[in-house]
C-alpha cells in the first residue's frame, strides 16, 4: 500500500510577502532559582571572549571565479621575428638583420620613409635623376635626425645631487607555495624547471635514484604544475620509465624533453595530453639514467643533446629519434674507448656559447667540450680538477657566460675558460652537509643559490661577502636535491628527497641590481683570475726548480762515481807499478 501526501497551493500564493502585526508579550514559562545548585556552581576568573569582527561571507561570496586562458597563435604582418629565427640567439638576430639590409625592398622602404614629410628648408632641388632623389631623401632623413638629437627630454641634470642613498635591506626569503607528490608512495623531486611564458608553469620530474628501489607500488609519472593552482597537477605526463629531467624548448613552449631512468629520451606534446608523442628505442639509447638533456639553439629548434653516466653523450633530433644524429665518448685520454669514459651526471649548455658546452662527471672532473671539433677526440677541449666527489651542477653565469659555477663534495666552486688546467678561481667555504645543487640568479651576476643535504637553502653575494652566505634559510628536513629560478630572480623553487616542492620569495635587495654592479663583479672576477694565473705560473716555476735540482743532484753523484773510479784506477796502476820495479 502506498501512502501519498498531496500538497496544494495556488500560484499565486508563492512568495507572497509575510505581514507582521503586533502583539503584547507574554510569560511562556517562570522557573524560579533553586538555591541548593549554588553549591556546584565554579567561578571562572578571568573571563576570555572571542569576537570576530570580520563581515561573514557566503561561500559564493568568497571564491571569486577563475578566468580561463587559452594559448593561441599570433600572425605578425608587420613586425616580429620569423619563426626561423631565435629573437633570444644574438648570431641567429644578426645575421637576419644583414640579409634584409641587402634586399632592394629595404632600401626602396628606407628611401621612401625618409622622404614622407617635406623638409621646411631643402638643401637643393630634387632632379629626376634617381641618384640625386636618394641623396636629396638622405639628407632630409639626416634632418630630421639630428633635429631629435638636439634636445634630449630624458636628460637629468642633477643624478648625483638627486640620488639618496637607500637603505640596507636585511635579506629575507619566505615560502608562498608548497607542491607535494601526489602518490602515496613519495619520490625524489629529481630537476625543476620553468616554463618559458612568464613561467606560469614548473615542470617537475619525480624519480628514485636510490639504488635497486624496488617498491611495487611506485608511480611513473611526473607532472607540470600549475601556479594559480598548487593542490592539483595541470598535466601528468606518463612514461614507460621514470623521469629524471625535464627541459622545456625556449623556442616551442609545447614541447618537453625528458630523461628517463633506463637511458631513454621521450618528447612529449603538452597540446596533445600526457602520452609521449616521441621515443628513442632502447637499443639506440643510453645504457644508464640520463641526468642531463638540453635544447640546442638552430633554424628549426629540433636539436637536443643528452649525458649519461654510461660515459657517451649524444645528440637527437626530435623530428627522428631513431638513432642518435652524433655521439661523444667522455674520454679524456682522447682515446675514444667507452671502457675508460667518465659517467656524465651534469650537463650545460648555454645559447651564449653554441659551440662549447660543460659536462660534470660522477669523479669530480670537469670537461669542456666544443661541438665543432672535427674528430671526437678533439671535441674534449679542456678539462677542470678540483672536486672530490660527484659533480652535481655546472652552470655558466648569464652574464659572464665564460664564467661558470659547479658544485660537489663540500663545497661550491667557481671557475673560468681563460686559465686553462687550473684550479677555481673562487670556493665557498667546505660545510658540514653535503651540497647538492646550485643555480645563478638571472638578474645579478655574483649571486647565486645552493642547496645541502641538511635541507638548507644558502643565498650567495660574493661582492659583499665570500666566507658566509648573505641568507640561510632552512627550507625542509629532508635533503633539496634540486633548485632552480625564474628568469626575473625573485622566485626560488626547491625540490626535497620526499618530492616535496617549496616556492619561496626573496627580499627585493636580492634580485634587483644595483648602479654598477655588473662592472664591479667583472672587475672582481678578472682580478681573481689574475691572482690564480700568478699562483699557476710561480707553481710551474717551483716545478721546473725542483726538476732541475733533481737533474743536477743526479749529475753530481754520477760525477762522484766517475772520480771514485778513476782514483782506484790510479791506486792500482801505482802499485802494479811499483811491484814491477821491485821485482826488476
Amino acid at each position: 500500500m502506498e501512502i501519498k501526501l498531496e500538497y496544494t497551493r495556488k500560484r499565486s500564493e508563492f512568495g507572497r510577502p509575510c505581514n507582521f502585526t503586533d502583539w503584547p508579550a507574554e510569560v511562556t514559562v517562570d522557573i524560579q532559582p533553586d538555591p541548593s545548585l549554588a553549591d556546584d556552581f565554579i567561578p571562572q576568573d578571568p573571563v576570555d571572549f572571542a569576537l570576530q569582527q570580520a563581515p561573514e561571507m557566503a561561500l559564493h561570496e568568497v571564491n571569486t571565479e577563475r578566468a580561463q586562458v587559452s594559448i593561441q597563435g599570433m600572425n605578425h604582418v608587420e613586425g616580429g621575428w620569423p619563426k626561423h629565427v631565435d629573437y633570444q640567439n644574438p648570431e641567429l638576430t644578426t645575421r637576419y638583420r644583414e640579409e634584409v639590409e641587402r634586399e632592394e625592398v629595404y632600401t626602396r622602404s628606407v628611401q621612401r620613409l625618409s622622404s614622407v614629410r617635406p623638409c621646411p628648408d631643402p638643401p637643393r632641388k630634387p632632379s629626376e635623376h634617381p641618384r640625386d632623389a636618394a641623396m636629396l631623401s638622405l639628407q632630409v632623413m639626416e634632418h630630421y635626425i639630428r633635429q631629435n638629437n638636439a634636445i634630449d627630454i630624458y636628460e637629468e641634470y642633477f643624478e648625483e645631487e638627486e640620488e639618496e642613498e637607500e637603505e640596507e635591506e636585511h635579506p629575507s626569503a619566505k615560502t608562498i607555495t608548497v607542491l607535494s607528490d601526489p602518490n602515496v608512495t613519495k619520490r625524489m623531486a629529481t630537476h625543476l624547471c620553468w616554463h618559458p611564458d612568464a613561467n606560469r608553469a614548473l615542470a617537475v620530474a619525480y624519480c628514485s635514484l636510490d639504488f635497486q628501489d624496488s617498491r611495487k607500488d611506485m608511480s611513473f609519472d611526473s607532472y607540470i604544475w600549475d601556479l594559480e593552482n598548487p593542490y592539483n597537477p595541470e598535466l601528468t605526463l606518463k612514461p614507460s620509465s621514470p623521469v629524471v629531467t625535464l627541459e622545456y624548448n625556449s623556442k616551442d613552449w609545447h614541447h618537453v624533453l625528458g630523461g628517463c631512468y633506463n637511458g631513454q629520451i621521450v618528447l612529449w606534446d603538452t597540446r596533445k595530453g600526457g602520452l609521449p608523442a616521441e621515443m628513442t628505442p632502447v637499443e639506440f639509447s643510453h645504457r644508464d639514467p640520463v641526468y642531463g638533456v638540453c635544447w640546442l639553439p638552430s633554424r628549426t629548434g629540433t636539436e637536443c643533446l643528452s649525458g649519461s653516466t654510461d660515459g657517451q653523450v649524444l645528440w637527437w633530433d626530435i623530428r627522428k629519434l631513431l638513432t642518435p644524429s652524433e655521439r661523444l665518448i667522455l674520454d679524456i685520454s682522447r682515446q675514444d674507448q667507452l671502457q675508460d669514459a667518465l659517467g656524465a651526471i651534469s650537463l650545460e649548455f648555454a645559447a651564449s656559447m653554441p659551440t662549447k658546452f660543460l659536462v660534470g662527471t660522477e669523479q669530480g672532473i670537469i670537461i669542456s667540450c666544443n661541438r665543432d671539433a672535427k674528430s671526437p677526440p678533439d671535441k674534449i677541449a679542456n678539462i677542470f680538477t678540483g672536486h672530490v666527489g660527484a659533480v652535481y651542477t655546472v652552470t655558466r653565469n648569464p652574464f659572464f657566460p665564460k664564467v661558470f659555477l659547479s658544485v660537489g663534495d663540500w663545497s661550491a666552486r667557481i671557475w673560468t675558460e681563460e686559465l686553462l688546467d687550473s684550479q677555481s678561481i673562487m670556493e665557498t667555504k667546505c660545510h658540514i652537509p653535503y651540497m647538492l645543487d646550485a643555480c645563478w640568479s638571472p638578474v645579478k651576476p655574483a649571486v647565486f643559490f645552493t642547496t645541502k643535504s641538511d635541507g638548507t637553502l644558502d643565498i650567495w653575494d660574493f661582492l659583499f661577502h665570500q666566507k658566509e652566505p648573505s641568507l640561510s634559510l632552512k627550507v625542509s628536513n629532508d635533503p633539496l636535491l634540486s633548485l632552480c629560478s625564474q628568469d626575473n630572480g625573485r622566485i626560488i623553487s626547491c625540490g626535497t628527497r620526499q618530492g616535496t616542492v617549496s616556492l619561496l620569495e626573496i627580499s627585493p635587495g636580492l634580485y634587483t641590481m644595483r648602479k654598477n654592479e655588473k662592472t664591479v663583479t667583472s672587475t672582481m672576477f678578472e682580478r681573481e683570475a689574475r691572482r690564480e694565473k700568478v699562483l699557476q705560473d710561480k707553481h710551474r716555476e717551483r716545478l721546473l726548480r725542483e726538476e732541475e735540482r733533481a737533474r743536477a743532484k743526479t749529475e753530481e753523484q754520477e760525477d762522484a762515481q766517475a772520480v771514485f773510479k778513476q782514483a782506484q784506477a790510479d791506486f792500482f796502476s801505482i802499485i802494479k807499478a811499483e811491484r814491477r820495479r821491485r821485482g826488476q
